[in-house]
């Protein structure tokens, strides 16, 4: 039997038959419940479940698709060692499953095997009609590269899940998989080939449902769609997917779900970084198809929801984030402010004897053109206090890079008071190309509860400087902070590029070393230096154990300095 779409209009469901009767057009609504659950909350979870089910049955869907793991959130990590947790989210099911009364709901939920030999757990799938669970799918792909780490807590799924439902009186037999299950023959995952396919081990099936939890990296939503096009195609029949949203900790969901028909053909989008309600016809030409984004925008987009659900989530009133008149700490300044509102964010000036005057300037005008709460709190006294007490400690020995970190920890220890003080969370502001070559000092610029720039390089903080500006339509961010020479501003007439060099080269370079595990050897056949490369490649194998300690920062590339990225300190390879 072949199940395909009407390839002259857009998502005809064919249900061809052996029956009495013979083929039937079948005009199926689809829901795409694209959510932003709290990982651990399942009360909180399956409220938000419930209304999107109470929402899917007013705009008469006949189908409403969850995200992966919706009742636990994703990811729940070392949260699915605690039995109680498991427990509470099985019982959450059976309250959801009531709930499906007029409309089909495929949710992600853990399901509790208790077999002997076993992990004990499954990444299940449940479809609920008619008050009751009819069936269960446990994800057959569970990846371990990157972030992931799910063959630590779940058992593989062996069998492919078609589940025959009612539709309109019509029997449709929906085939159900969850996330990576798709991802199974994508170029970039290559090394990591599962060897099967789940989707095509669904036999029989008119149609394909995925329910997902991926995680946003820049150039990841435009490889989604291309994959899900030609799964859909390959397949020949219609493909929906949804994805949650949303921020949990370093990682943030960018949603983004949508329907293809049996040509491949994208017919329908969800929005990307908000939670979103899109029903689907599948008869129809006109559902809404939301843009896909640009790299840069939709790099703004995550910086701002991963902040948002980070402040928000942890329970955070405020951010307070040290401003010095330069790019970083800007862009850090305006993301808050996007995330949270002006009210919630305090911008605090920390000069020295060495800030310019430019940049004392720059700082407050930042804050003026944000509406931001405004202070300065001058270091000197803090760092000549220094100066006094360690004089006779170091008689003898010229000043070097000790008194330039003394002055970024006075600031650390200003900053962290306040945070203290005031229960406001520490934006701290260092970017991907000074963390991967140790230019920051350990609790002075790291200190922080949440590092906002961490996996963005230089040259695209620049970038987004340009875009938040262009955004809003005028000048949030001072020009000038976008145009001078950056610094540290530690000592007298010193630049980055005293010690670096110049970002473009930097940032091409760590692309190359940090996120495409090329060998120095393979970054200097391609053109570049070979002194700097070899330099760049040292600072970054020496500073790990200063990455080690930054604070939890949002992952917005595919290879990021965190969870994803498991290096030792203590080694020799070079």
């Amino acid at each position: 039997m072949v199940r395909t779409a009407d390839p002259t209009c857009f998502g005809y469901l064919l249900v061809t038959s052996d029956k009495p009767g013979g083929d039937t057009f079948l005009h199926m609504r689809i829901a795409l419940a694209q959510i932003n659950p709290v990982v651990g909350d399942v009360v909180g979870n399956t409220e938000k479940i419930i209304a999107r089910i109470e929402e899917s049955i007013r705009a008469n869907a006949d189908l409403v698709l969850l995200p992966e793991l919706a009742v636990t959130g994703y990811p729940p990590k070392d949260l699915l060692l605690k039995k109680a947790f498991v427990r509470s989210n099985q019982q959450a099911l059976e309250r959801i499953a009531g709930r499906a009364q007029g409309v089909i709901v495929v949710v992600g939920y853990v399901h509790s095997n208790e077999t002997d030999g076993s992990k004990g757990l499954s990444n299940m799938a449940a479809v609920c009609a008619d008050g009751r669970v009819m069936a269960r799918y446990a994800k057959m792909l569970l990846p371990t590269y990157d972030i992931f780490d799910e063959l630590r807590y779940f058992d593989p799924g062996s069998q492919a899940c078609v589940v025959a439902v009612r539709i309109n009186g019509v029997e449709v037999k929906v085939g159900v998989t969850i996330c990576e299950d798709i991802w199974s023959d994508d170029v970039y995952f290559a090394r990591h080939l599962y060897g099967r396919d789940p989707v095509a081990e669904l036999s029989g099936a008119d149609m394909i449902v995925n329910i997902g939890a991926s995680p946003f990296s820049v150039g990841k939503p435009a490889r989604r769609n291309e994959l899900f096009a030609a799964k859909a195609k390959q397949a020949r029949m219609p493909l929906l997917s949804v994805n949650q949203v949303g921020g949990n900790d370093d990682l943030i969901f960018d949603g983004g779900g949508g329907a293809y028909d049996a040509e491949g053909r994208l017919i329908a989008r969800a929005r990307s970084f908000a939670e979103d309600f899109l029903v689907v016809d599948l008869d129809s030409a006109d559902n809404r198809i939301e843009p896909e984004l640009d790299p840069v925008s939709s790099i703004y987009q995550a910086l701002v929801l991963g902040t948002r659900d980070y402040v928000y989530k942890c329970g955070f009133d405020g951010v307070v984030v040290g401003v010095s008149g330069g790019i970083d700490s800007a862009v850090t300044a305006a993301v808050a402010v996007a995330a949270i509102g002006a009210e919630c964010v305090h911008l605090v000036a920390l000069p020295s004897r060495f800030s310019s005057t430019h940049s004392r300037e720059d700082a407050q005008a930042l804050a003026e053109t944000l509406e931001a709460e405004y202070r300065t709190i001058s270091i000197e006294e803090i760092h000549s206090a220094c100066e006094r007490v360690l004089a006779p400690h170091f008689d003898g020995r010229p000043p070097d890079i000790t008194e330039e970190n003394m002055q970024a920890r006075a600031r650390g220890a200003i900053l962290m008071a306040l945070s203290n003080k005031f229960g406001w969370l520490l934006l701290t502001t260092g970017n991907k190309s000074e963390l991967a070559v140790g230019y920051c000092t350990l609790y002075g610029h790291m200190c922080g509860g949440l590092a906002v720039l961490s996996d963005v390089p230089k040259t695209m903080v620049y970038q987004l400087a340009k875009y938040i500006n262009k955004r809003a339509g005028r000048d949030l961010i001072p020009q000038r902070t976008i145009t001078k020479p950056p610094s540290a501003e530690l000592k007298e007439n010193q630049t980055d590029q005293d010690t670096l060099p110049p970002y473009d080269v930097l940032d091409a370079i760590l692309e190359r070393y940090v996120e495409k595990e090329q060998s120095a050897d393979e970054i200097v056949a391609e053109g570049f230096d070979e002194s700097t490369v070899r330099e760049v490649a040292g600072k970054v194998d020496r500073n790990e154990y200063k990455r080690k300690q930054i604070p939890v920062g949002l992952k917005v590339t595919s290879r990021a300095f965190g969870t994803g990225r498991r290096m030792p300190i203590a080694a020799r390879y070079t």
